[in-house]
């Protein structure tokens, strides 16, 4: 099944996101490779293609897991959790629609 996984940066976490982004662009395309990401990106904080200084307020992650427990625990180690980027990280169940 696939779970969105909603993420909310901390508050002056840019810093802690530069340093840990290589760690976890790696654990989303160990999904990809495996075929279980459905989409993945961050939260810009202006309605704007690059934020530039403004920064992202959070991310969003779709990926296919085999339970909620799974997927949670997927999203408890991601490195933007361990390095205090991300304040608050809400798992749930997701049911695509469209595209088909």
């Amino acid at each position: 099944m696939l779970y969105a996984i909603l993420c909310e940066d901390a508050a002056n976490s840019g810093k802690a996101r530069a340093e840990s982004r290589p760690a976890h662009l790696d654990r989303l395309k160990a999904l990809l490779d495996q075929g279980r990401l459905e989409l993945a990106g961050p939260h810009p904080a202006i309605d704007a293609e690059d934020p530039g200084p403004a920064g992202v307020t959070g991310s969003l992650i779709v990926a296919e897991f085999k339970s909620l427990e799974e997927a949670q625990s997927w999203a408890d180690a991601d490195p933007f959790v361990l390095a205090g980027v991300y304040e608050k990280v809400t798992v749930k169940p997701f049911k695509k629609v469209l595209p088909a």
